[in-house]
């Protein structure tokens, strides 16, 4: 393995954001080009690999420098490809039952009661009390991804920074909200 690779891996493994970077943008398209071979879908190929990415930067520290760093990424992006897949299995063999459930004791309101309404209000007021935690420019990229529905490129585009930054922009906020609710939660 190249020596700069070697380099980065350790700093990664000390939090050197750059280091992240760096790994990001060296095996990103690698890691990409094989899951949308894999799945055909850029979304699915680009949702995979950010999880990949996000996984494999959790577990730095558990990886051994005997083997390929790329090699490594592939079977961790083939985990996350695998968990997706039983995801949407069970999800299409749910909702197939609930299809036969609906057949069997007639058409169920699906309108959320008020109480759900009321839930779900409280829920995402808890959410974005949450993300207001967040530093400023990871409450940017959450606002404008998953509230605004930006593409990475948009997001790129917006705030005036590479796709590649973005992405681990991304990545770091959804890590540090996750620690955020689970801390308010417990």
């Amino acid at each position: 393995m190249k020596k700069d690779i070697l380099l980065h891996i350790e700093q990664a493994k000390e939090g050197n954001q750059p280091s992240f970077n760096y790994l990001l943008d060296t095996f990103w398209s690698s890691v990409y080009g094989y899951q949308l071979k894999n799945t055909g879908n850029e979304n699915d190929a680009e949702d995979i690999t950010i999880r990949t990415f996000a996984k494999a930067f959790t577990k730095i520290h558990s990886f051994n420098e005997e083997y390929q760093f790329n090699t490594w990424l592939i079977a961790i992006s083939k985990n996350v490809y695998q968990d997706l897949l039983r995801k949407r299995k069970s999800s299409i063999e749910l909702k197939s039952t609930e299809e036969e459930k609906e057949k069997m004791y007639g058409i169920i309101d699906d309108a959320p009661s008020p109480e759900d309404k009321i839930i779900t209000e409280q829920n995402l007021a808890k959410l974005l009390r949450d993300i207001k935690k967040l530093k400023s420019k990871y409450q940017e990229v959450i606002h404008l991804r998953f509230f605004q529905e930006l593409s990475y490129k948009e997001i790129a585009e917006q705030i005036n920074e590479p796709v590649t930054n973005v992405k681990v922009k991304l990545l770091r906020a959804k890590k540090l909200l996750a620690e955020i609710i689970k801390d308010s939660d417990s």
